[in-house]
């Protein structure tokens, strides 16, 4: 049997032991539910960057920039946080730096780890029947909003918790997955209509951005399994089978 953990925030999570343990990465409103859109549209590789200056030395090359902060484009980016911006016309076969305000910089903390997942609700079952066919230890962990915690990560977890439990083949000792699974199960039923409480929906409707809320809350549109090697990520499922 293997443990599964949910670190709440990133700045939590120098706090867990990494040995023989996969990380899943978790921003729903909207890092990591954009990288499964590109790479469910073709996207070849992501270089996740943490500054702006980084992204911007990576533009001087040559290379497409998808980047925001507070949810605004920057202005010298060729992409926004938006999943409707990526079509495979757009970014098919090609490779893009991404840099966001929670998201990459949770990436780029956790890269140092065994292997590190990038996980949605819309590659929700990929990522848990890869997991329970890896035999490993799970640690879950929520980007939250500018190092505070966000319920809608905490959700997520909840939900691939459950699911990991439910096969048999995982156990918890953590208050934070069971209480992360009391909330999926509160909130699974209408899932809309729970997050409408939540802070980052209400900040996101304000922008306009209702349509984006409810596609990042759709449950397997895609079976692709974002994985971090090195300083990139790839599609899992394009380089291995399991």
């Amino acid at each position: 049997m293997n443990n599964i953990e949910v670190c709440i925030t990133p700045k939590l999570f120098d706090q867990y032991s990494l040995s023989n343990k996969i990380v899943v990465i978790v921003d729903v409103l909207r890092a990591t539910t954009i990288i499964t859109t590109m790479f469910h549209q073709g996207l070849k590789k992501l270089i996740p960057v943490k500054d702006l200056d980084e992204a911007k030395k990576y533009k001087e090359k040559g290379y497409l920039i998808s980047a925001e902060r507070n949810g605004k484009k920057i202005d010298f980016a060729d992409f926004g946080n938006s999943p409707f911006d990526y079509t495979p016309e757009n970014i098919k076969d090609r490779t893009l730096v991404y840099s966001t305000t929670n998201g990459t910089n949770t990436i780029n903390i956790a890269k140092k780890s065994e292997m590190v997942l990038i996980a949605s609700f819309l590659n929700f079952t990929s990522i848990a029947d890869y997991l329970i066919s890896q035999k490993k230890d799970v640690l879950i962990l929520c980007s939250g909003w500018k190092g505070d915690f966000c319920t809608e990560d905490f959700l997520f977890a909840g939900a691939l918790s459950e699911k990991l439990i439910l096969s048999k083949n995982y156990f918890t000792e953590s208050d934070s997955v069971l209480s992360s699974i009391d909330i999926w199960n509160l909130s699974k039923t209408d899932l809309l209509k729970y997050i409408k409480n939540i802070f980052q929906y209400k900040r996101l409707i304000d922008f306009g951005f209702k349509d984006i809320i409810n596609y990042c809350f759709q449950i397997d549109i895609t079976d692709v399994i974002p994985v971090l090697k090195e300083d990139y990520i790839i599609d899992l499922k394009k380089i291995t089978s399991f």
